[in-house]
């Protein structure tokens, strides 16, 4: 592609903001455009020297852009769009893009799945550049939804690179593509780790779920594999008919990739990962939690089957920093503990929380939610969310995000929650935004506690204003 001006509509969801790093990087201008852009992505982008123009507004593509790519939140009526068509402005949808411009010619490997995608997708992007210091043939392009701390950055395009490693949502394209954003990737191998109900606003229930994860293992060619999760019978369904090599992975004794004897001391993992029941590593990963255990595990079985040394991977692994948001600890002030998870499934907070029970053993453990994502606004999964906080010791429930656009029968209710955890001798309590959880749980917090801030959004600015406070009230 010659260069040209290409804007951005919602510039500062996580796979666009790469993408317009990835473009820049070949030197396209790149303008975007947002509302209430929050961090990591939107410092990320004004790092490149990429201006978020908000609101909204047709003024936005003064002068005219030569191409628009159009994310998946934007919908008829922005005006942004409006213009767009009325002026038949070339369009595009990020996913389409991404495979026209980045991906022909290279290997593409793709990591899908309802939970684990961002972790996963770093890991195996780590354990490809650790290999590369050995042999540069392993040097990948990546395109991450999360900021992998490795690299201070969610994407790298690398010329000459042969690999690119790429994390494939199952959430729909465009307002005028509504299929997953991995069917335009074609994988050579890919990673499912798990496979459950979510994107209630999309999905109209688990069975078009699963469909849409049959489509892309339809899209493997014979030569290719699949590393699939061994703990699901909806992973098992998924995978059921699929023309490719199959390794399986996880504690099943007769999986391909079977990890056995795992440890767990604070934030240290250590486990055996076995290979068609034979050695292959032992792995240590700096991360609390079974469910990382996996996301490694996974990672390791890809890139092994791409040739990457046991060694390179066991060195990666042990050096993984993470990825913003997920368990990223935020502040450490007057004792307590601020943790910042990207919270969107009730399965997500689950294994959140067991892995900070593992991580800080004996310590107060607060769970701080902010129902925002499409599946956390709706009551379909209310009552595995009651199951889910309850492995906290304490329980504050934000308002549910923009209620008015969820039908008030499918809407979330929090004082059902609240009445539930109430019920088993669980303090939980609701507030109505940041500034009044902040105002709630200040008074209460002392030192050891650990806060988990639950929430896939900014959730009004809290990651700052509770550390704020917790310091104003120690210097009293």
């Amino acid at each position: 592609m010659n260069p040209k001006h290409i804007h951005l509509i919602g510039i500062c969801g996580t796979a666009m903001a790469s993408l317009a790093g990835m473009l820049r990087a070949c030197g396209h201008r790149v303008t975007g455009s947002d509302t209430a852009a929050y961090p990591p992505m939107s410092d990320q982008l004004r790092a490149m020297g990429i201006a978020i123009m908000e609101p909204y507004s047709e003024q936005n593509l003064d002068p005219r852009p030569d191409l628009v790519v159009v994310g998946n939140a934007i919908s008829r009526g922005n005006p942004e769009l409006e213009r767009v068509l009325d002026e038949r402005i070339p369009m595009t949808s990020m996913a389409a893009l991404i495979h026209d411009e980045f991906l022909l010619g290279r290997e593409r490997l793709i990591v899908c799945g309802t939970h684990g995608k961002t972790t996963t997708t770093s890991m195996l992007a780590w354990i490809y550049e650790v290999a590369a210091q050995q042999d540069p043939r392993f040097k990948p392009s990546f395109l991450i939804g999360g900021v992998a701390e490795n690299f201070c950055t969610s994407f790298h395009v690398g010329d000459g690179t042969k690999t690119f490693i790429l994390e494939g949502d199952e959430y729909d394209t465009a307002f005028f593509d509504k299929g997953p954003k991995f069917l335009h990737y074609f994988p050579d191998a890919a990673v499912l780790t798990h496979v459950e109900f979510d994107h209630a606003d999309i999905y109209a229930d688990l069975a078009a779920v699963k469909t849409a994860f049959k489509r892309m293992v339809n899209l493997i060619p014979r030569r290719g594999r699949l590393i699939a999760f061994d703990g699901s019978e909806n992973v098992t369904e998924c995978c059921a008919q699929a023309l490719c090599r199959i390794e399986r992975y996880g504690f099943d004794e007769d999986s391909y990739w079977q990890a056995v004897n795992m440890r767990q001391q604070c934030s240290i993992t250590t486990w055996t990962l076995l290979r068609g029941g034979q050695l292959f590593a032992e792995l240590t990963l700096p991360m609390a939690g079974e469910h990382n255990a996996l996301n490694a595990t996974a990672a390791a079985a890809l890139a092994a089957g791409q040739g990457i040394a046991a060694s390179a991977i066991a060195e990666a692994l042990a050096t993984f920093k993470s990825v913003k948001r997920r368990l990223e600890v935020r502040a450490e002030v007057n004792g307590i503990t601020i943790i910042d998870d990207f919270a969107h499934h009730p399965t997500a907070i689950r294994e959140t929380l067991r892995a900070l029970r593992a991580a800080y053993p004996g310590r107060r453990l607060w769970a701080v939610l902010e129902p925002r994502s499409n599946t956390l606004r709706r009551n379909v999964f209310e009552r595995e969310l009651v199951e889910s906080l309850a492995l906290a010791d304490e329980v504050v429930l934000a308002a549910v995000f923009k209620s008015e656009a969820i039908p008030i029968l499918e809407r979330l209710d929090p004082e059902h929650v609240i009445a539930a955890l109430t019920a088993r001798e669980i303090p939980a309590v609701m507030c109505a935004d940041a500034d009044a959880i902040v105002a709630e749980i200040n008074p209460k917090l002392r030192p050891g506690d650990i806060v988990a801030i639950l929430s896939n959004g900014g959730f009004g600015g809290i990651y700052e204003k509770l550390p704020a406070a917790i310091e104003d009230r120690a210097s009293r």
